[in-house]
């Protein structure tokens, strides 16, 4: 992807306070937040549900993001759009899939139902199709047909790659699915959030004793940058004492990356911290934002509206 075609699609975390659902429709910006993360959760369970590959589903993801930057989620319901955004992923990404069919899985996620109690054929099928075309002509309006999008897993993998023990590897994967939950796929770039989710993933697994994020993703001092005599003790590529800070290397991220690393991590954390339950990453909302990252008001809050129970 272009710079030219990303950074229109790249706001300051400032901007989530300027979204029409907060704007035009006095929405407090942590209930759209958590209307987002539940909109988010239905679409993963529809590509589920119709075996989507992950990139198919972070695709339809960061679209979903994308279009609420521009549109309130008042005028146009999550679920929705999130089936508008999996029925065109299967298109672009080439995996394509009848709209009847994402019309019956979205009939039967959201009236919390069998898939075998749901009719092949019928008005109310006929009805949704109807009603995720409408939403898909004007996601397609918003996205302007820029359709290509780059993954945080993709990034991701190239850290795992290269360094990291099975438990690790888990948490990392973990925490970039979750990131979809929240807007980071539109404040920052892939590669931002991939060093985020590793950096968080890293310190998690590593237990009481670990260092603590501000280590992981300061900016190194100058006798760090020197070259140094070589070593005959060392037979490993990545010694312990470089392994704290080894998504900040492993990208060479500059000061200003790293802030926004800090920036994405104190996101994730705040996320968490307003989750009730998420037995896979227990602990992280205990964890210590980093001190560089800027400070700006609680995104999320601990929201559980009645009207949404039925979504489960």
């Amino acid at each position: 992807m272009t710079l030219t075609a990303s950074s229109q699609w790249l706001f300051p975390v400032s901007a989530l306070y300027q979204t029409p659902s907060v704007q035009c429709s006095g929405i407090l910006l942590q209930k759209e937040l958590y209307d987002r993360s539940k909109g988010i959760e239905f679409l993963y369970r529809l590509g589920s549900t119709l075996l989507l590959s992950l990139s198919t589903m972070t695709t339809a993801a960061t679209w979903y993001h994308r279009f609420y930057m521009r549109n309130s989620i008042e005028h146009y319901p999550k679920q929705e759009i999130a089936a508008a955004c999996i029925f065109l992923a299967t298109k672009t990404e080439e995996c394509g899939r009848k709209l009847r069919d994402v019309a019956r899985v979205f009939a039967a996620k959201l009236g919390n139902k069998d898939m075998s109690d749901i009719a092949i054929e019928g008005k109310e099928i006929e009805n949704i199709q109807n009603v995720i075309l409408a939403s898909e002509e004007a996601l397609l309006e918003v996205l302007c047909f820029d359709f290509w999008v780059e993954n945080v897993h993709e990034y991701l993998i190239d850290l795992l790659e290269d360094w990291a023990p099975p438990p690790l590897q888990d948490y990392a994967w973990s925490i970039a699915h979750d990131s979809y939950r929240t807007p980071l796929c539109v404040l920052f770039t892939p590669r931002i959030i991939a060093s985020a989710c590793f950096t968080l993933a890293q310190m998690h697994s590593e237990g009481p004793s670990a260092a603590p994020l501000d280590a992981r993703i300061s900016t190194p001092a100058p006798s760090a940058t020197l070259p140094t005599p070589p070593s005959y003790n060392s037979t490993s590529p990545n010694p312990i004492q470089d392994q704290t800070r080894f998504a900040a290397n492993f990208f060479s991220l500059t000061e200003s990356e790293l802030k926004s690393v800090a920036e994405a991590l104190t996101i994730l954390i705040q996320f968490y911290a307003s989750q009730d339950s998420i037995p896979h990453v227990s602990g992280l909302a205990d964890i210590k934002p980093p001190t560089m990252s800027p400070s700006y008001p609680i995104l999320f809050g601990h929201l559980n509206p009645v009207a949404d129970q039925k979504e489960k």
